[in-house]
């Protein structure tokens, strides 16, 4: 297997003979001729949910806020530029819209004394880059006079970093387009329309996209980001949530046909992380769709990841509304259910898989699993199951399913859930569990005592929380992911059971998150991959292909090591991961039975910090990174000191 860790810094690996003094170093034996069960391909994946502007503002590379004129506040995100010397008027109109989706505009009137028009401040500002170039594009009408529109881009200091003029418009709407290429590099740019001379014209679905996006597709996503979840090699992906699935009220749950097609033809939708929590109000926080289920396939084909999508059961959110669809109205919630699976695996010749193929793809997406509501709970979310799982494997019984078993991994919720799904033959139930490290420590033999023959897990959504769940305090600190390195020992020593596990949320904007902590920070223009990132990465690429069993002697504390192992039988290798919570270096003997170690090699990867309260940030992005050395053994048995507060994976050659 090929690793793919950015920011490795090369070193030699020590190895200490215990002093005499010293008490004898316990031993970790890996049985590697003893194979047991096999390890999902798919095991290690990623959550993507639309919060802390996780796609507008985020994924998706759309730097124009609100381009549409859609938001309940038209001019939200923008504002209007009339020097003193300028006489104009700017209105939001609906008459004879371009798009009847959308119908919103903007029309300007400009009496030709200065420049008129409007400014876009982007998601907490547009980040462009010196070098790069940005494509701007925009609906236009002309309604009276020939006046010239000026198309600019100025930094956060108004600086202007570049300007381009378009002329000659229609009297129908057509869509305009020009390449603007800053001078600098910008985190807090804005963008400003003006009309030059006298004259009026209508303006609608204003964009600007760097050219330099995944794949460098028009329109598409933000290379960078997803960059970093190539490098995680993803079994597969969740999408598109998480509580936006619900939607606080039924009218906002998301519906996956509305994603499809032109973009200018989705309509825009409220997110439900614009007002959820009082003291992290986002009032400028919508759906837009331009990262819709389409997009979502497709950057699953990207990154070879198993599409894994989620859709809303007939239920609101529970934490807020409890909305429910009668149980005798939820067909059209199933049909959807039905259609999506067609969508992503129908033959170009079926109604839902010509359209995939009308949007470019006429091979399917082979599509393996699907969701069943997110975090729901209680009976009325078993029988809304019931009704789902009925229909679905009439049609499609190879298409996997995943129900829900409430948002906490012990209480009356998750105990029911499981009673009732285990009666129902679920086929993965979905576990969530936020709690403080001191919960990931004490729950590594959770699944050691699951029933092998029931009903299978998927950790869907975990982090280890430095303060309290939701609290604002939350930091991404390598305790934290010290505690879910050791926590996914358990999960990988029971992968008969455990078939899957992703960490929540992924994404997160320095400057308008509303949960915390996340996997990957970013800013306008840089990423920022926490401890917690290297942690998951450190698992996913180095998966295996079954579970090998692990013994270990002499420790005078069970908590002070944990460790799990697994064969890599293409590659010839026994991967051993351990985690060393402790502030003390620790000398561990290492056996391999049933091979012999003379004369292999091993690679070594560490990732540790001088301090549990060690943080990734923006200034310091490499504080708590991946360290790798190679290492040649000459004798049958190895003794390893493992460094502090690390997780450290040995990839020993057979």
């Amino acid at each position: 297997m090929n690793l793919k860790l950015p920011l490795f810094i090369l070193a030699t690996a020590t190895f200490l003979s215990a002093a005499v003094a010293a008490p004898a170093a316990p031993t970790i034996t890996v049985h590697a001729d003893q194979p047991g069960a096999k390890i999902n391909p798919a095991m290690w994946g990623i959550f993507f949910e639309d919060i802390n502007f996780g796609a507008d503002g985020g994924l998706y590379a759309e730097l124009v806020k609100n381009r549409g004129f859609e938001f309940p506040e038209p001019l939200m995100g923008w504002t209007k530029i009339s020097p003193s010397k300028a006489q104009g008027e700017m209105s939001v109109r609906e008459d004879v819209p371009f798009n009847a989706h959308n119908p919103h505009y903007v029309r300007l009137q400009s009496a030709g004394t200065a420049p008129f028009g409007l400014s876009n401040e982007g998601f907490r500002g547009m980040g462009v880059r010196q070098g790069e170039a940005y494509d701007f594009s925009a609906q236009v009408r002309a309604v009276d006079g020939a006046a010239i529109l000026r198309v600019q881009l100025f930094g956060g200091d108004g600086a202007l970093l570049d300007s381009v003029d378009l002329k000659n418009f229609s009297g129908d709407w057509q869509k305009v387009a020009a390449t603007l290429h800053p001078k600098d590099t910008d985190a807090k740019a804005r963008l400003v329309v003006l009309l030059e001379g006298k004259g009026m014209v209508d303006l609608d679905f204003i964009s600007l996209f760097p050219e330099n996006t995944w794949k460098h597709r028009p329109g598409g996503l933000r290379a960078d980001m997803v960059q970093t979840l190539a490098d995680l090699h993803p079994g597969f992906m969740r999408f598109p949530g998480g509580c936006i699935v619900e939607g606080s009220v039924l009218k906002y749950r998301y519906q996956w046909k509305k994603t499809l097609g032109p973009v200018a033809d989705r309509e825009l939708l409220f997110n439900r992380w614009n007002n959820e929590f009082l003291h992290r109000p986002t009032p400028d926080y919508y759906q837009s769709f331009g990262l819709g289920f389409f997009e979502f396939f497709q950057l699953c084909d990207d990154i070879g990841a198993q599409p894994l999508p989620i859709l809303n059961c007939g239920m609101a959110c529970q934490f807020n509304s409890s909305e429910l669809c009668a149980i005798e109205d939820l067909q059209p919630y199933i049909q959807d259910a039905l259609d999506l699976i067609e969508f992503a695996n129908g033959a170009p010749s079926t109604v839902w898989g010509a359209k995939r193929a009308a949007l470019g793809h006429p091979a399917p997406f082979n599509l393996k699993m699907l969701g069943v509501g997110n975090e729901q709970w209680g009976q009325q979310y078993i029988d809304r199951y019931a009704k789902f799982a009925a229909a679905i494997k009439a049609k499609y019984p190879d298409v996997q399913l995943v129900s829900a078993a409430g948002p906490e991994p012990a209480d009356d919720r998750f105990k029911l859930a499981w009673s009732k799904l285990r009666e129902l033959h679920a086929d993965l139930i979905d576990e969530h569990c936020y709690a403080k490290p001191e919960w990931f420590y004490a729950n590594t033999h959770r699944y050691d005592s699951y029933d092998r023959t029931g009903p299978k897990v998927f950790m869907g959504e975990y982090a280890a929380q430095s303060d309290y769940t939701v609290s604002v305090k939350n930091r991404n600190n390598l305790e934290c992911a010290l505690a879910e390195a050791a926590y996914l020992t358990g999960l990988e020593r029971n992968a008969d059971v455990v078939r899957m596990a992703s960490y929540a949320p992924l994404f997160a904007n320095t400057e308008a998150w509303q949960w915390t902590p996340d996997l990957i920070w970013v800013d306008s223009l840089n990423v920022k991959l926490t401890p917690n990132y290297y942690v998951q990465q450190l698992f996913s690429c180095n998966r295996g292909d079954a579970v090998l069993p692990v013994a270990i002697a002499g420790l005078e504390n069970a908590s002070s090591l944990y460790a799990s192992a697994v064969l890599d039988d293409p590659a010839g290798e026994v991967i051993l991961k351990v985690v060393n919570p402790g502030s003390a270096a620790r000398d561990v003997n290492i056996k391999l039975a049933g091979v012999s170690l003379a004369g292999s090699s091993a690679k070594v990867i560490t990732l540790s910090g001088g301090n549990l309260s060690d943080v990734n940030t923006m200034g310091q992005p490499g504080k708590v990174v991946p360290v790798e050395s190679n290492l040649g053994i000459a004798n049958a048995a190895v003794t390893h000191n493992f460094p502090p507060r690390s997780v450290t994976v040995l990839r020993v050659k057979k």
